[in-house]
């Protein structure tokens, strides 16, 4: 019943997100195929290093400017849940960087509902956001620094999670995401439209919608 009412809700949100909208702005487009994998890459988008960039794309709008959207690649550990129960749980970042010359917004949204994996009867996805700040000198760190994930997980998994920023021109945004279990999967967030949609390696194929880039002006 809970996997089934899951697809249910998955599929209501799809069919409501694909609609078009006379209010709906310019869509962004991937312009640039040639992007990070698994760190290593001839042709580089940005200067930051790759050592933990799993994938990094460029998208445009028709004026040719773009927004920049990378990846890491996941760490973790195992999780005792406060019940006993042992999983793994994967931690990955990703930079938002606005090469237009205008602000746009990022808007994501994890619900606290967890999703079916359909090569795993029986097992369950969390997607969530940690509440930590990650900034680029944690990178090298354990957990790439993301503090109180212990206390988070224990008692946060229940309740959605958010991230609302105004990303203004030049400027990026960079912060943690989650998944239990989620220990050496890949993850990631892929642009289609005006929509942000989560793309992770143990649901193959299947791209969740969970947020937007939207132009304040």
């Amino acid at each position: 019943m809970r996997s089934l009412t899951t697809l249910i809700l998955l599929t209501i949100y799809l069919t409501a997100t694909g609609q078009p909208s006379p209010a709906k702005k310019e869509s962004w487009f991937r312009a640039d195929t040639s992007y990070a994998y698994n760190g290593k890459r001839q042709k580089k988008l940005t200067h930051f290093s790759y050592e933990s960039i799993d994938t990094e794309v460029r998208y445009s709008d028709s004026t040719g400017k773009g927004v920049i959207i990378q990846n890491s690649l996941p760490r973790g550990n195992r999780y005792i849940d406060p019940i006993g129960r042992i999983s793994l749980y994967g931690i990955f970042w990703t930079r938002v960087i606005n090469e237009t010359a205008t602000p746009f917004e990022l808007t994501i949204n994890f619900p606290a509902d967890s999703f079916a994996i359909p090569a795993d009867p029986g097992h369950y996805l969390r997607l969530f956001l940690p509440p930590d700040t990650m900034t680029d000198d944690k990178e090298s760190l354990y957990n790439y620094g993301a503090a109180g994930l212990e206390s988070f997980l224990d008692t946060g998994l229940n309740k959605p999670t958010t991230l609302k920023r105004v990303i203004n021109p030049k400027e990026e945004c960079l912060f943690y995401t989650g998944a239990l279990p989620g220990g050496g999967c890949r993850a990631g967030f892929v642009l289609k439209g005006q929509d942000l949609f989560y793309r992770i390696n143990i649901i193959p194929d299947l791209l969740i919608p969970f947020g937007r880039i939207v132009r304040t002006e």
